[in-house]
């Protein structure tokens, strides 16, 4: 079952953390999260799963910044979200689709005990504009059923940035 808006903001501070908060960002079943001012992006046009791939670090200015398909963005959150007893997901808003950017390739499932900013794997079907702290995507809580275990992995778990794939070290095991 999806929480409502009112059952959302009823758990803030509690089992769901948002930072910074604005009231004004709530809907009737998800909450707004903002694009931050920065993304990376991968330096080679062909990546490997078995190595770390090299990013550069891009600023979108206040007149913002030109996306053209082809290529992966990694923007996040500008909000902290942490969430204890519910499953967080993450889809793009109805009018940024609109204009052609998909704000996830698949990662817009999240596991419940997640705390961190959001990556989001950016990308666009035709040359788009974009602008900081833009209200890019929502997050949405579903509840869990049974017993679980949180999340409380190294890998994404408690980030300060934008995270590029960590898959590598999946191999180094």
């Amino acid at each position: 079952m999806i929480l409502s808006g009112k059952e959302i903001l009823s758990h803030i501070g509690q089992e769901i953390i948002i930072e910074p908060f604005d009231r004004k960002k709530l809907n009737p079943n998800s909450y707004n999260l903002s694009l931050h001012n920065e993304m990376l992006v991968y330096c080679e046009k062909s990546l490997d799963m078995k190595k770390e791939n090299e990013t550069e670090t891009l600023l979108i200015p206040d007149d913002g910044l030109l996306l053209t398909p082809g290529r992966l963005y990694l923007g996040r959150t500008a909000e902290y979200t942490r969430t204890e007893k519910f499953v967080p997901m993450l889809e793009g808003r109805s009018s940024i689709g609109r204009l052609g950017i998909c704000v996830h390739v698949t990662a817009g499932f999240g596991d419940v005990g997640f705390a961190g900013y959001w990556t989001l794997e950016i990308f666009c079907v035709q040359p788009v504009r974009i602008y900081p702290h833009v209200e890019i995507c929502q997050v949405y809580y579903h509840t869990i059923q049974g017993d679980y275990d949180p999340y409380r992995s190294g890998k994404y778990q408690n980030n300060t940035g934008i995270q590029p794939s960590l898959i590598y070290r999946e191999f180094q095991d």
